[in-house]
């Protein structure tokens, strides 16, 4: 307990840079002070994890920084990566409605600070505040249709269109443009890779080289720059 609360970190929510991109971006000051005063602010290192699934959640966490990936446990012992969360995401906070167990685990990727807002203060803000209630209910109906995409692409496409689709989907949320090319900002090791398309290891890895000999990508350690987002929109077998 004495090491985590030397991890513990100031953050006020009226001043969080990433809360303009959280469900709580519209909030009113006096509700913005409230959640200040209640909540605690950690820092994390990579490895560690927020929940574990399975157990009751206490509250909601909100990423100010850094990243967390959200996996399920396959009976093999195999990790499914459900998503990457990152600054202004919230966590938990669909299983703290429905009084039920967290679904998945979270755990640091990438160094991180993350707040914690108790069940009873986030339950006091949503009550006093329909507009956000209205946000809150969008944010888990859009969720579900994520999820619901997720296991149909798992189910109907190859496993090179569904690398070449989440290299398209990191992109879009962690890209760096640079010129023609676009570096995807994100330490994934090869295994979370393989774990978020949901195969081997070595599959991802053959396959990656593949779209680097094709001039699809190039690779700097481990992270993957897009360079024809074209041709990889094909691999993908994306329309529009």
């Amino acid at each position: 307990m004495k090491g985590r609360k030397s991890n513990q970190v100031d953050l006020q929510c009226q001043f969080c840079k990433s809360r303009e991109n959280s469900l709580f971006s519209d909030l009113p000051d006096e509700d913005l002070g409230i959640l200040s005063e209640h909540k605690s602010c950690v820092t994390y290192k990579k490895g560690q994890t927020l929940f574990y699934e399975e157990t009751r959640p206490m509250g909601v966490f909100c990423i100010n920084h850094g990243k967390v990936k959200v996996y399920k446990m396959g009976s093999n012992g195999k990790e499914q990566i459900l998503y990457i969360a990152k600054g202004g995401d919230f966590l938990g906070y669909r299983a703290l409605l429905s009084e039920e167990f967290y679904a998945a685990s979270a755990t640091v990727i990438e160094p991180a600070a993350v707040c914690f807002i108790p069940k009873s203060d986030f339950l006091t803000i949503l009550n006093r505040n329909p507009a956000f209630f209205q946000k809150l209910m969008k944010a888990v109906c859009h969720d579900l249709g994520v999820m619901e995409e997720r296991l149909a692409n798992i189910a109907q496409k190859s496993v090179r269109e569904r690398l070449a689709g989440t290299i398209l989907m990191l992109k879009e949320t962690y890209g760096m443009e640079g010129g023609e090319s676009e570096l995807i900002d994100i330490m994934l090791s090869r295994e979370d890779l393989a774990n978020i398309v949901g195969t081997a290891t070595e599959t991802v890895i053959r396959l990656l080289s593949e779209f680097k000999g094709d001039g699809l990508i190039e690779l700097q350690g481990k992270k993957i720059k897009v360079v024809d987002q074209k041709r990889l929109l094909h691999e993908a077998d994306f329309y529009s």
